[in-house]
């Protein structure tokens, strides 16, 4: 077991039941244009409402060539982090690992350690999914009642950067409807899990973020 230390965080609350989304491109140069550079975090109630998603998205801005070569980085873990009694400290982790073509998930689990360093428990639930490839049908995992999913998709987050330059310079009063995507035409790496609520609480609210942590 190794200690990681981070790279890059997003940090939102979700509640049960409502969606939550968090942003933020291409502002982080250490990490830009890696699987450690985290574009987007989801977390809401799934189709079955008795699980809750969870989704990061990595390595921004890719072109449709680009994509057909990105990978994830073996050498960084994407985590995923729980607090349910809202001291903003993580009671939970899911942590997910790319090794020889496949991601790899343990958790959720009670982290040895919390904040900017980790270690991978291997006596956690262990589950894996072979991570898809670009332009073939998405592989997803069913284990231990949860779901599993890795790969490159196209990126879900719309901006229109061109008008948001307008409005802070003080050409624009407002946004366009719909205005222009910015991000049309990129893809990005998704990591996807979903786990019963049963497995991390149950009901009422929880504060959740998503870290990459690079190996030391």
């Amino acid at each position: 077991m190794k200690k990681t230390k981070i790279l890059a965080a997003t940090i939102f609350t979700a509640i049960i039941g409502l969606i939550t989304i968090a942003a933020d491109h291409i502002d982080a140069p250490a990490a830009r244009g890696t699987s450690a550079d985290i574009t987007d975090f989801y977390a809401f109630q799934g189709e079955d409402t008795n699980n809750l998603v969870f989704v990061a998205n990595v390595q921004g801005l890719l072109s449709p060539t680009a994509t057909a070569t990105a990978s994830f980085d073996e050498n960084v873990m994407v985590e995923f982090n729980i607090d349910t009694n809202n001291d903003k400290v993580e009671d939970l982790v899911i942590q997910a690992i790319p090794k020889d073509g496949k991601m790899y998930f343990f958790g959720p689990f009670a982290p040895s350690l919390t904040g900017l360093n980790s270690t991978v428990n291997e006596m956690a639930t262990k589950n894996e999914v072979a991570i898809s490839a670009y332009g073939s049908s998405a592989t997803i995992a069913n284990s231990n009642g949860m779901k599993f999913f890795a790969g490159p998709r196209d990126d879900p987050f719309f901006m229109d950067f061109a008008q948001y330059g307008a409005i802070i310079g003080g050409t624009a009063s407002g946004f366009n409807n719909p205005g222009a995507d910015t991000f049309a035409g990129t893809n990005v790496l998704s990591i996807v899990v979903e786990v019963p609520k049963s497995l991390i609480g149950g009901s009422g609210t929880i504060n959740t973020w998503v870290e990459s942590k690079v190996k030391q």
